[in-house]
């Protein structure tokens, strides 16, 4: 039976709380229509076509859908994407650095002709000598003009003919450097990679072409020879040049001039020149330039008036004025060594540079 206020009949099909009331949450919009795959024909179809009730509707021709089409562009995106990296880093991975090579360095002492030329003044000493148009420090060793290269900038080029010359500065032209105080300036300046060789050539020097200190630093005796003259005069170039994509290589050419006089001997003794010339190349990748850092991979270096019988590996112990070199061969070399180096003398000349 129905309710008290129900007709006898129930609730009309149709009415509030009929049949109907179960599919009023069900929307059929305009979409759910143009999906319908059946179509009802219509009355006037009917009559005049003798169209049948319901025909299947033709299939819609639509586009792709909107998740294709972002699915298109991710694929887009990330393939050029790979694209550009491979040109950036032609190495292989993005980002992937290469091996850091090792430093190969030649170390050549120049012995001198005849004595030691040598002075009490050393200003007049520096004037007469090639070295009277050096400068102090950094102010010998001029910038080159600086243009960027095919991936690399101008400010980029300038910050590696700084690392470099920063690099000459401390090695060879820091007091406490060339006297063998202390070489964490110039340690701190190194790729993180090269560490481990300079450690080791200070802790354990060789002769092997690989783990000489004064092919890292110019590196006087303490014992034998002190500065008459903190103020170290040089006179160098810088050319910078990219090896490839990824690299930027500085090539450096200095000569570098001490004047000194015996440990201990006070302001009045004689003071004599001595000479230092490097050649250095040094490698620099971005991560390098960025942390301001460098690789330094070739050091060859020739010093002089040096004794070609004294062993130049650990430090140079330069001939004052007045002296001359003491006959004998250079430090033996083992021919069945394998990381051996021939061990090398050259002349130096009077008056001129160095020369081998």
């Amino acid at each position: 039976m129905g309710g008290p206020g129900d007709p006898p009949e129930g609730t009309p099909e149709g009415g509030p709380g009929g049949a109907e009331d179960e599919y009023r949450s069900v929307v059929f919009d305009e979409s759910f229509v143009r999906a319908a795959r059946l179509q009802e024909s219509s009355a006037q179809e009917r009559v005049s076509d003798h169209a049948p009730a319901v025909r299947r509707r033709p299939p819609l021709h639509r586009g792709l859908s909107r998740q294709a089409l972002v699915l298109l562009l991710l694929i887009a995106v990330a393939f050029a994407t790979a694209v550009v990296m491979g040109i950036r880093h032609p190495t292989g991975v993005p980002g992937a650095r290469r091996p850091v090579q090792p430093l190969r360095m030649t170390v050549v002492p120049l012995a001198p002709l005849g004595k030691v030329p040598g002075a009490a003044d050393v200003a007049s000493l520096y004037r007469h000598s090639p070295a009277a148009g050096f400068e102090p420090g950094a102010d010998g060793i001029p910038f080159p003009a600086v243009r960027a290269t095919a991936h690399f900038s101008d400010s980029q080029v300038t910050a590696a003919l700084t690392i470099a010359r920063t690099y000459i500065v401390r090695s060879s032209a820091n007091p406490d450097v060339v006297t063998g105080h202390q070489v964490r300036g110039v340690r701190a300046l190194l790729d993180g990679d090269q560490l481990d060789q300079f450690d080791q050539s200070f802790d354990h020097p060789a002769a092997d072409g690989r783990h000489s200190p004064t092919g890292w630093v110019v590196r006087l005796d303490p014992s034998r020879v002190e500065l008459a003259d903190t103020g170290i005069r040089d006179q160098g170039t810088l050319q910078a040049v990219e090896t490839d994509a990824a690299t930027l290589e500085v090539t450096a050419d200095t000569v570098v001039v001490y004047a000194l006089r015996p440990t201990g001997a006070g302001a009045g003794a004689q003071v004599s020149l001595f000479t230092v010339r490097r050649a250095l190349t040094f490698r620099f990748d971005r991560d390098d330039l960025r942390v301001g850092q460098t690789q330094l991979t070739v050091s060859d270096v020739e010093a002089g008036p040096l004794s070609c019988a004294d062993d130049a590996t650990g430090y140079f112990r330069p001939l004052l004025a007045g002296t001359t070199a003491r006959p004998g061969a250079p430090a033996g070399t083992d021919p069945f060594a394998p990381a051996g180096t021939p061990a090398l003398c050259g002349t130096l000349a009077t008056a001129g540079g160095p020369k081998v």
